[in-house]
């Protein structure tokens, strides 16, 4: 299974050796005139693109808006020298933009964050994968490159594929969950169902719970100097910490197979 390749519907008057004249300018000169020219021959692209998401509770013209940034970025990290086709490596990054929006505004798609975050990986990974190999990756090079079974990658696409608006039900959520293991163990690097665990019991503490290990943990600061960003007093931060470890411990080791246990 190959993630989906998104058809080029470009106005077909332009011959090829005109987009890579103006392209090869563009990248030469950065000249906004030419940027322009390359968005308005582009536009079939990206509202193709963008009308693949319609249903997701966006104005299809909003989500033209997003692909064409998407479409900038595309312009302005462009290397020809890679040999990826420009096309190919545009479309993907219309798509992933238009995703990075829809997953971040869209009202009516309900994720946990964790999975946001395994989402954001990805794309991290096929944009990647594009940008060296001018292509997207299968789903067995793709769960090598995030070190997760292709059962999970699999789940994963099949999620994006869909057209509605997405509301996961705990038990889909249950499934999804366990079919994220590691491939293969990495040095100082949590296998991805535990970074999950993580993640997910992290969602169900308190607000300021999850504010000062943010602040000790994240950003490495000392209670002292978390008390003060926080406008908290340091014995309130040690109190929250306690409490907030307490809970994790709780969170963590109910989420864990019955027979880790211990």
């Amino acid at each position: 299974m190959d993630l989906p390749v998104y058809p080029a519907a470009e106005d077909e008057s332009v011959t090829e050796e005109e987009v890579e004249a103006l392209l090869r300018e563009y990248l030469r000169s950065r000249d906004p005139m030419v940027q322009a020219r390359l968005s308005a021959w582009f536009e079939p692209m990206v509202r193709r693109i963008a009308s693949q998401f319609r249903g997701w509770g966006e104005p299809l013209e909003d989500l033209v808006q997003v692909g064409h940034v998407g479409l900038l970025q595309a312009l302005n990290r462009y290397d020809p020298g890679k040999g990826v086709p420009f096309r190919s490596y545009a479309a993907a990054l219309v798509a992933g933009e238009i995703r990075h929006h829809l997953r971040d505004h869209g009202r009516l798609i309900r994720l946990p964050r964790w999975l946001g975050k395994v989402l954001r990986e990805m794309d991290r990974a096929v944009e990647a994968f594009w940008t060296t190999r001018g292509r997207p990756p299968t789903v067995e090079e793709l769960a090598r490159a995030m070190n997760v079974a292709p059962e999970g990658v699999e789940r994963i696409l099949r999620l994006r594929a869909m057209r509605t608006p997405l509301v996961l039900e705990p038990e889909e959520v249950r499934r999804l969950r366990a079919s994220l293991r590691h491939q293969r163990y990495e040095s100082f690097q949590l296998p991805i169902e535990d970074r999950i665990t993580v993640l997910a019991a992290l969602e169900r503490l308190r607000e300021v719970e999850r504010k000062v290990i943010y602040a000790l943990f994240y950003l490495d600061l000392t209670e002292t100097e978390a008390a003060r960003w926080l406008r908290m007093s340091q014995r309130q931060i040690s109190r929250v910490l306690h409490r907030a470890l307490d809970r994790l411990s709780v969170l963590v080791r109910a989420a864990m197979p019955r027979e880790d246990k211990s």
